[in-house]
């Protein structure tokens, strides 16, 4: 295996394990998941329960306050996209529509990857496809182990507006969309710049 794959899972595996252990860590101190249960890591990676009263499938313990007028520490479940898209749609759609889409996301993120021929001025999309390939495995594995994606980070204007909650995978997603961006302008420039240099 080339160090051009080998950074590529080495970033990817670094961006899914920080993003399932504060979910595994979310479970247990923002909500009562692990309450009476005989294997943490059982419910974890297990098959939620029915939907309660509340709407979730964990109950939710009371939000960790870090600056009360902007930001916390609050329990959520995002059976959506990224900011809640397609949250309404039936189960029976939502499913099958996001592992179709994941996959897809997977496969453009992989022949991206193998097309970098390893010049510096790839150097921005050589950390943004590993940090949105890690942040989109890392919500996938949430879809396949429970229907939804666990949410805890919460920003907010003085309780008067709100940014959805989100996650480190959807941190490295934006991070490396980012990333992504300034690549495809930096490349941009450089080829236009070339005929007028020759």
């Amino acid at each position: 295996m080339s160090n051009k794959w080998v950074f590529l899972a080495v970033v990817s595996v670094v961006v899914v394990v920080a993003d399932q252990w504060t979910k595994f860590v979310t479970l247990e101190r923002l909500s009562y998941a692990y309450e009476g249960a005989s294997s943490r890591l059982g419910v974890f990676v297990g098959a939620a329960p029915e939907q309660g009263l509340s709407g979730y499938h964990f109950q939710p313990r009371a939000p960790i306050v870090v600056s009360e007028s902007f930001f916390r520490f609050r329990y959520a479940e995002n059976p959506g996209a990224a900011f809640g898209l397609f949250r309404t749609v039936p189960d029976h759609l939502r499913g099958p529509l996001f592992h179709v889409v994941s996959i897809g996301a997977v496969l453009l993120i992989l022949h991206s990857w193998r097309q970098l021929t390893g010049v510096k001025v790839e150097r921005w999309a050589r950390w943004g496809l590993p940090l949105v390939f890690g942040g989109a495995l890392g919500n996938y594995l949430d879809r396949l182990a429970r229907g939804f994606v666990i949410d805890f980070l919460e920003a907010h204007w003085f309780e008067q507006a709100y940014w959805p909650a989100f996650n480190v995978a959807d941190s490295a997603i934006v991070v490396g969309v980012g990333l992504l961006l300034v690549d495809s302008f930096v490349r941009k420039e450089t080829k236009a710049v070339k005929p007028a240099a020759a």
